[in-house]
């Protein structure tokens, strides 16, 4: 069983044609202080905790400004590392490119993430939407095997413009050929991105709470999962 937000009871989970993900912290790791520490030896600096801090300063303003339109995925890569291009006299594009490849080496599944793709794929199909880039996200998939396990992936990059604008969900949905929206379900860790949007689109929605994170007022994905495991475990009971 598992826990339907929208009628605030244990409902039976019902058969999709689609199932979606997320990426970032959905089926992967993403441990950005540990790739930016790999990338930053490389070339010798010691990157600290400090030095994280004043990037992400930067970084999640930039992403806020990424997600609501503002500025380009292109804008976003140069200008968190224009500081310290400026400090190490490199072009701030190559520092978020040798990163990205840092962090493709590091980014492995989320625990139970291996196994539920396995379970699904030929049963349902199977598809990414991710506001990541591709540098990331493509050799990600390829270095752990899991290219092949899905229909489509949908990156921000390269539509444009990222979750939640609805283009992307709509663009995603066409690729899957227009099915009833309500036969696709959104699984995601992020409310207002993965949740917010897939609603917004009419597709089903599960939310990824494995951090206990409080049960918004305002965004109630139909589904809510503590782990991975315990969504392969309703599939399979399903079955």
């Amino acid at each position: 069983m598992i826990q339907d937000e929208e009628r605030g009871e244990m409902k039976k989970f019902k058969p999709y044609q689609w199932i979606v993900f997320d990426a970032d912290d959905t089926l992967f790791h993403f441990d950005a202080f540990a790739g930016l520490k790999l990338f930053f030896s490389r070339i010798g600096i010691i990157f600290t905790e400090l030095d994280y801090q004043a990037y992400q300063a930067v970084n999640k303003a930039l992403w806020l400004e990424y997600q609501n339109g503002k500025i380009t995925a292109t804008q976003l890569q140069y200008r968190r590392f224009e500081s310290w291009g400026q400090a190490l006299q490199a072009a701030p594009e190559d520092l978020n490119s040798a990163f990205l490849s840092a962090m493709a080496e590091i980014c492995v599944p989320l625990e139970g993430a291996v196994s539920l793709l396995d379970t699904l794929k030929g049963r349902v199909k199977l598809g990414i939407i991710t506001n990541g880039f591709t540098a990331l996200q493509e050799k990600r998939l390829d270095r752990n095997g899991l290219t092949a396990h899905f229909n489509f992936v949908v990156i921000s990059e390269q539509v444009g413009v990222a979750k939640p604008h609805p283009d992307i969900f709509e663009h995603a949905w066409q690729l899957m050929g227009c099915p009833k929206r309500n036969t696709v379900l959104m699984v995601g860790d992020n409310l207002d991105s993965d949740i917010l949007g897939g609603m917004n689109a009419g597709f089903d929605t599960c939310w990824l709470n494995s951090t206990g994170k409080p049960v918004s007022q305002e965004i109630k994905p139909r589904y809510m999962v503590s782990s991975l495991h315990a969504l392969a475990q309703l599939l399979r009971a399903d079955s």
